[in-house]
């Protein structure tokens, strides 16, 4: 198994590092535009091999996408990180023109490659990789819906005072401020619906928590974070390798589920060797049907801005 991870920064660095200390890849190939510094981040993972137990092979690659011909999955975070104050969408003249090329890039040396998309605003990236690549719609996903979900899990376990493996629950729609759709109703606690635990009063909190769970990290960090996108890329990154069919929310191309068409948004999917193998429809209320179209109208907007 070889996995391509294109930017070496903070989120491609956690990337390589958590799928490496998994044990379940082969090669671990990091690329960067900037001179040696792939072949450094790889050099420092490396001396870690022997301390964290691991056999993955990590290179450094500095705009030589030769080295990752072969690549099962590769993984696109490439594009300038969001800074305080700057939404998502703001990122979109920069980090489109980037995205296109990258992604050009990897499939013409591994034409069977299985994408995963962090780069953002991610629902319109991973749209953009669909409209200007000739990979099938089930090898292009995007990965917000497994972070945001699990930011949500982690604030619920904080109003629950209860240990994060107790808790089930999912984020779907847009990957934004304003375009998660936290689903409270069907969060759990052990099987148990957290509204046995929690008033709807901090039930919302927790929701508007989770909504802003980006920004506040940005407005902490001075940049995007980085610990979490890499746990939830390596995630989903080993369901593809290891054939688990484990369920996430990904960022996914519809075309008539939940009757919304031409646009990628986070739903629940099942991963397996194929990439998405099936988008789930689960039954949402009428509530949440309307917040998921909200979402979608504001990352149709978002694409809009392709055009330009």
């Amino acid at each position: 198994m070889k996995v391509t991870v294109v930017g070496a920064g903070a989120v491609g660095a956690s990337c390589a590092e958590y799928i490496a200390i998994k044990n379940f890849a082969s090669e671990v190939v990091l690329v960067d535009i900037k001179p040696k510094f792939a072949e450094g981040k790889a050099m420092d993972l490396m001396q870690t091999a022997s301390l964290n137990g691991f056999d993955t092979q990590i290179i450094g690659s500095t705009n030589d996408y030769s080295k990752t011909a072969g690549s099962d999955i590769a993984v696109i975070t490439s594009g300038i990180p969001r800074k305080p104050g700057m939404t998502r969408e703001e990122l979109i003249g920069i980090n489109a023109g980037i995205v296109q090329s990258v992604a050009k890039e990897v499939v013409n040396t591994s034409p069977n490659v299985i994408l995963i998309i962090v780069s953002n605003p991610m629902d319109t990236m991973t749209y953009l990789v669909h409209r200007t690549t000739e990979l099938p719609k089930n090898k292009i996903i995007g990965m917000g819906g497994a972070l945001d979900s699990a930011r949500f899990k982690y604030r619920l376990a904080e109003a629950l005072q209860c240990p994060s493996s107790d808790i089930d629950g999912m984020v779907i729609g847009g990957h934004s401020d304003k375009g998660m759709v936290p689903l409270t109703r069907l969060a759990t606690r052990n099987s148990v619906r957290v509204s046995e635990f929690l008033s709807e009063e901090r039930l919302e909190r927790v929701l508007e928590d989770t909504k802003v769970g980006g920004a506040t990290l940005t407005s902490m960090l001075g940049t995007s974070a980085w610990y979490a996108p890499g746990a939830a890329v390596s995630a989903l990154v080993q369901s593809i390798a290891c054939n688990q069919r484990k369920v996430f929310p990904c960022s996914s191309f519809l075309d008539g589920e939940y009757d919304l068409y031409d646009l990628c948004l986070g739903v629940p999917v099942i991963l397996g060797k194929n990439g998405i193998e099936e988008i789930i429809q689960i039954n949402l209320t009428d509530q949440e049907i309307d917040q998921l179209r909200s979402s979608a109208e504001g990352v149709k907007a978002t694409n809009s801005l392709l055009k330009n």
